[in-house]
């Protein structure tokens, strides 16, 4: 997806330059911030198509920016950020970032990366809504709704949900769903998955304890219907 534009948000004079010569030269169009407070101001009213962001900025930290940005922007965020320990990447995932890569980076796979995840937003933007019942699942705005009514939900709630939903009435195995929201190292975590399935199944479902939507398959997995 050539043209789109990119958002930086970073403190680092060096990495904003590097990263804005690598990005024009492959096409895309760079927006630029120093602060979390310019970064938000910018995404708001720049509306971008991918956003580049550090945790380490002078006036807040990324986390809250990404925080903040996940109430209303739902295209794509990348963690760029010097921070590689485990319980920062795993907030960072878990507080909606698509991304995380650490500094220093590898040039060709933060493009390879860049380009997955506008594919991905892509996609999103052109799937309709999913209406089952009750439920109503916006793809492409991240927001659901029982009864028409918002159901608030956290970033990790909501790609677990839509993951399901995306792939109504197929089975999605423990393994499977734990690789896909939570990544290569949880795949054995089962019972971080059943807290979350019961989570969503009081916010979604009318009967969390006859769900009609968030099936269990005894032993192999979970099935939206």
């Amino acid at each position: 997806m050539n043209n789109a534009e990119i958002l930086i948000i970073d403190d680092e004079p060096q990495i904003r330059k590097l990263l804005k010569i690598t990005l024009e030269s492959n096409d895309y169009k760079v927006v630029l911030a120093e602060t979390g407070k310019e970064g938000v101001h910018l995404v708001a009213n720049h509306t971008p198509d991918l956003v580049i962001l550090d945790l380490g900025l002078p006036d807040k930290s990324g986390h809250l920016v990404l925080k903040d940005l996940r109430e209303w922007y739902d295209k794509s965020i990348i963690i760029l950020s010097v921070q590689d320990d485990e319980a920062d990447i795993i907030k960072a995932l878990d507080n909606g970032a698509s991304d995380y890569l650490t500094k220093p980076f590898r040039t060709g796979e933060l493009l390879a990366r860049i380009r997955a995840s506008l594919r991905i937003s892509l996609n999103n933007d052109s799937q309709p809504n999913l209406i089952t019942g009750d439920l109503e699942i916006d793809l492409s705005s991240r927001i659901v709704k029982r009864d028409g009514n918002i159901i608030k939900l956290t970033a990790t709630e909501y790609n677990l949900i839509a993951l399901l939903a995306k792939n109504q009435g197929r089975v999605l195995t423990h393994q499977f769903l734990l690789k896909e929201v939570w990544g290569l190292g949880y795949q054995n975590e089962t019972q971080y998955l059943r807290v979350f399935v019961a989570q969503l199944r009081k916010k979604l479902e009318k009967n969390p304890n006859n769900p009609k939507h968030l099936v269990t398959e005894s032993g192999v997995g979970y099935r939206f219907v």
